[in-house]
Parts: C-alpha cells; sequence; structure tokens
C-alpha cells in the first residue's frame, strides 16, 4: 500500500510553522505470528480503512519528530530525518502487523518565507565565497606574476653580469697585448671623466649657492613683509582698538564717579531734608505738649470757668453754622403788624438758648455768674 501522509502548519523546535509530505510504502507481514496480528487487527475491513490507520499513525509520528527538530536540520538532511520517523514508527505500525518498507520526504515548504530566506542567507553566503575566492586567485596571481618579474630581472642581471664579465676579460686580454696604449688611453679617459665630474661638481656647487642666496633673499623678503604687515595692523587695527578701549573706558569711570558724586549728593539731600523735617516735627510736637500742658494746667486750675470759656469761645461758631441757611436769604418780611409779638418772639428765642445751648454742650449759663467789664456793663 502506498500511502501520502501530510502535516500541515506543525511547529518546530524554533517555532517556525512548516508542512511536510511524505510517501510511504507498506505491507502486511507474513510472518506467522505477525500475520495473527495483523488479522486481529484489521480482519473485515476494507483498504481503505487499513490505509487511514497506518496513515493516522505515521502522521502522528511525523508530527511529534517535528517538534524535536529545527528547519535547517528538516530542510538540509531529509534522508536523516526520513529515518528517524521510520525508526520511531516502525514499532507502532509493527505491533499491528504491518511492516514500513520505505518512507521518504517529499516536500518541505512555509507559509512565512522562513525557508526562501535560508535560501537566501546561502546564496549570498556561496556568492561572498566566490568573490573572496576570485579576489584571493587575483591576489596569488599578481603575486606570482610579480615572482615571475624578479626572477626574470634575476637572470638579465647575472646574464649582463656575465657579459660584463666576458667584455671585461677581453679588455684584460687586449690591454695584455698593448699595455701601453692601454694604459695611456685608460689615464687619458679617467683623467677626462675625473675633469668632468669635477666640472659637474662645481656647477652643482655654484647652483645650490645660488639657491641659497636666492632662499636667503626670499627669507629676508617675507621676514620685512611679515614686519610690514605686523606693522600695518598695529597702526590700523591694534592701536585704534587700543585707544578706543582707553576712551571708553575713560568715559566709563568718568560716568561711574559721576553717578556716584549725584548719589551721595541724593543721598546727603534727602537725609539734610529728613533731618529738617524730623527737627520741625520735634518743635511742632514740643510746641503742641507745650500748649496742651498749659491747657491742661489752666482747666484744672480754673475748673468750671474753663469750662465756661471753651464754650463761650465755640458759641459763634454754632450761631454761624445755625445761622448759615440765613445767609441765602436776601430780605426777611415780617407779616404781623404788631411790634409786640416781635418783640416777644425775640424774647422768647433768647429765653430759649440756654436750654439749648445745655443740651448741646451741658453747660447751664443760668449758673453762671454775671461779671462786670471794662465798660462796667454786666455780662
Amino acid at each position: 500500500m502506498t500511502l501520502q501522509p501530510r502535516c500541515e502548519d506543525v511547529e518546530t523546535a524554533e517555532g517556525v510553522a512548516l508542512t511536510v509530505t511524505g510517501v510511504a510504502q507498506v505491507k502486511i507481514m507474513t510472518e506467522k505470528e505477525l500475520l495473527a496480528v495483523a488479522c486481529e487487527q484489521f480482519l473485515g475491513k476494507n483498504v481503505q480503512d487499513i490505509k487511514n490507520v497506518v496513515l493516522q499513525t505515521l502522521e502522528g509520528h511525523l508530527r511529534s519528530i517535528l517538534g524535536t527538530l529545527t528547519v535547517e536540520q528538516i530542510y538540509q538532511d531529509r534522508d536523516q530525518f526520513a529515518k528517524l520517523v521510520r525508526e520511531v514508527a516502525a514499532p507502532d505500525v509493527g505491533r499491528m502487523g504491518i511492516e514500513i518498507l520505505s518512507f521518504t520526504i517529499k516536500d518541505v515548504y512555509d507559509k512565512v518565507d522562513y525557508l526562501s530566506s535560508l535560501g537566501k542567507t546561502q546564496t549570498a553566503v556561496v556568492q561572498r565565497d566566490a568573490d573572496i575566492g576570485v579576489a584571493e586567485a587575483e591576489r596569488d596571481a599578481g603575486i606570482r606574476e610579480a615572482e615571475c618579474k624578479k626572477e626574470m630581472l634575476d637572470v638579465k642581471f647575472m646574464a649582463d653580469t656575465k657579459i660584463a664579465d666576458s667584455k671585461r676579460a677581453f679588455e684584460l686580454q687586449k690591454s695584455a697585448f698593448s699595455e701601453e696604449v692601454n694604459i695611456k688611453t685608460a689615464e687619458a679617459q679617467l683623467a677626462y671623466e675625473l675633469q668632468g665630474a669635477r666640472e659637474q661638481q662645481k656647477i652643482r656647487q655654484e647652483e645650490i649657492e645660488i639657491e641659497v642666496v636666492q632662499r636667503k633673499k626670499q627669507i629676508a623678503v617675507e621676514a620685512q613683509e611679515i614686519l610690514r604687515t605686523d606693522k600695518e595692523l598695529i597702526a590700523t587695527v591694534r592701536r585704534p582698538a587700543e585707544a578706543e578701549a582707553h576712551r571708553i573706558q575713560q568715559i566709563a569711570e568718568g560716568e561711574k564717579v559721576k553717578q556716584v558724586l549725584l548719589a551721595q549728593a541724593e543721598a546727603e539731600k534727602i537725609r539734610k531734608i529728613g533731618e529738617a523735617e524730623a527737627a520741625v516735627i520735634e518743635a511742632m510736637g514740643k510746641a503742641e505738649a507745650e500748649r496742651m500742658k498749659l491747657k491742661a494746667e489752666a482747666y484744672q486750675k480754673y475748673g468750671d470757668a474753663a469750662k465756661m470759656a471753651l464754650v463761650l469761645e465755640a458759641l459763634p461758631q454754632i450761631a454761624a453754622k445755625i445761622s448759615a441757611p440765613l445767609t441765602k436769604v436776601d430780605e426777611i418780611v415780617v407779616l404781623s403788624g404788631d411790634n409786640s409779638k416781635v418783640t416777644s418772639e425775640v424774647n422768647r428765642l433768647l429765653a430759649e438758648l440756654p436750654a439749648s445751648v445745655h443740651a448741646l454742650t451741658g453747660v447751664d449759663l443760668s449758673k453762671i455768674p454775671l461779671i462786670k467789664n471794662a465798660t462796667g456793663a454786666q455780662v
């Protein structure tokens, strides 16, 4: 029987939901004891029922094993994963008289692109390794090329050296045949070269001296320019700035002194005014105290007569207040033709005056003794 177990959205050990499909080949065992077990389990059931039982068993073990592995273990080593499923499921289905002939993983995928991300990561790693390999190969090629060039130069140098040695041997051999001519020629050539070297040395020395003189002149010019610039800055910037700062400082100090003197003068003025006002207040207070003291002594000395004097002093003011409305009257006309009534009214008013004064001031005018004034009239 061919079975196709399928487990959808099963979480792995890392919590990633995977869908796994597989293909299993199973059969009824033919051994006598195991065949009896299979008959006991499935006798009377059709093939589809047997498939369903075995399929559910395989899917259960497949789910349990998926929960113990990582995505990388499942995806990268499918054979080991399938082998593990066979080893775990074989005893259970064996107890039902079923033998697992083969079990392979058909497909592994997910719905969150986790596996594709792993592929991208692996691709990036491979690309990186390839780039590194290319760079290392180019580096090795450059190193090898440099080594070859060095070997070539070494060989060329050795060849040139051998050629030079051969020429030297030839010249020595030639000089052996014509020693005097060659010696003179060599001496003349050496003298010429030495003289040429001396002349070149003199020319170079003269050039160096010229350069030194030019450099000294340039340094002197630059030093003069620095001094000129410094003096110009002092004259145009520093001195005016110092003068302006000194002027501002003098103005500030003068203003400070002025403000201090004004403050001192104002303080002295306030102090003098305060002292004068205090003296005036003190004098007025003393005078008022003295006046009150004398008035109290007079009141104490004269008793009722002093009180009466106060009342008499106040009577004109009382009369003025009472008659104040009459000052606004231009004319008073008495309609009664009887003179006796007018006289009687006046007498009545005068008779009521002591009572009014007594009610207002508490002084009884009827008890005041009559005194004579300077004219001899009684008051």
